[in-house]
């Protein structure tokens, strides 16, 4: 593939800088340097992910508090644990759940005590998902009134088939990719998503640069950045983007810090090209995409300025780089 065949427009130039000017605020952060952690008043007002999808709060607890934690859990209960985490996507969810039953694991799991504790905090109008992603009610699959409910047996269906012993048995990221799509009520987004967030633990050991899924939102930010894809998938932007990042970087001047040696790859590349369309709504209102969105939704809040203990998959041999 030859990016010469396209003729970028000037979001795509923004895609690399907003790269850049994200990991800065990261490591601005990290280091405990005063803000503003960027001079783009964008990126100030507005709030967007990291250029590292690991790096970001959720993940971080994911990684941390459910994968990483110091009980040790069994394969089943690890599985169980990463998605009743991800269904709801929600950190103080998990919290709330953890507190009332002890502890979250397959071995322990009620549908009855899940389903009144999480009914509870509805009765309270309390927001148990996260408004990252819409996670599909299921109502049409399990037949339950409550979009939780429906949840509840859909992780219970991918436990009872031995999805576990599936993901041992794959032998690559896509085929984790296609195990989980075939279950009832996942799309494509979340199967990729799942995918991998199950490949930060043990469970698998899959290489992020082999196997990519183009959410909506970057779909939208490709267009953006290119206008036609020339009979070209949207995945084969984010491959071409992400094999070729150093020579972009190179090619505008700027100075990318990469997450302590580890470069960008397919899951981090895809992820920049959802956030560059929800910045290009600013920058750039003129340039359209598949849809017409003009606002960003949520804007930036300093809730917490404490340093963040950032700790990455093992398995990636970064950890001992954090603080050097």
């Amino acid at each position: 593939m030859k990016i010469e065949g396209f003729k970028p427009t000037m979001v795509y130039d923004t895609y690399w800088k907003f790269a850049e000017k994200r990991q800065d605020v990261f490591f601005n952060r990290i280091e405990n340097k005063p803000l503003p952690w960027t001079e783009d008043k964008i990126i100030q007002k507005y709030k967007f992910t990291n250029a590292y999808r690991a790096s970001d709060r959720v993940s971080q607890y994911l990684i941390k508090n459910v994968i990483y934690c110091k009980n040790y859990y069994s394969p089943e209960d690890q599985c169980f644990r990463i998605l009743f985490f991800k269904l709801f996507n929600k950190i103080e969810t998990w919290e709330y759940m953890e507190n009332a039953l002890g502890e979250i694991s397959y071995r322990s799991y009620s549908y009855k005590r899940y389903n009144t504790l999480l009914t509870q905090k509805l009765n309270n109008n309390e927001r148990i998902y996260s408004a990252a992603y819409i996670m599909p009610t299921g109502k049409g699959c399990f037949g339950f009134s409550k979009k939780h409910q429906n949840n509840l047996k859909l992780l219970e269906q991918m436990m009872k088939s031995g999805l576990p012993t599936m993901i041992a048995k794959s032998k690559s990221l896509q085929e984790l990719f296609e195990i989980l799509i075939s279950y009832p009520s996942l799309g494509s987004f979340l199967a990729f998503q799942y995918a991998i967030d199950i490949n930060y633990s043990e469970l698998c050991d899959f290489d992020e640069m082999s196997f990519v899924v183009a959410g909506p939102g970057a779909q939208n930010g490709i267009i953006k950045c290119f206008g036609e894809l020339n009979g070209y998938k949207y995945e084969d932007i984010i491959k071409y983007v992400a094999e070729h990042q150093e020579i972009e970087f190179e090619k505008r001047g700027l100075k990318f810090k990469t997450l302590f040696g580890r470069k960008l790859h397919l899951i981090d590349c895809q992820n920049l090209f959802c956030e560059t369309d929800k910045y290009a709504r600013i920058a750039h209102p003129d340039i359209g995409g598949i849809n017409e969105r003009k606002r960003i939704k949520q804007q930036y809040i300093n809730h917490n300025l404490e340093s963040i203990e950032y700790f990455y998959p093992p398995k990636w041999g970064i950890n001992n780089c954090i603080d050097s």
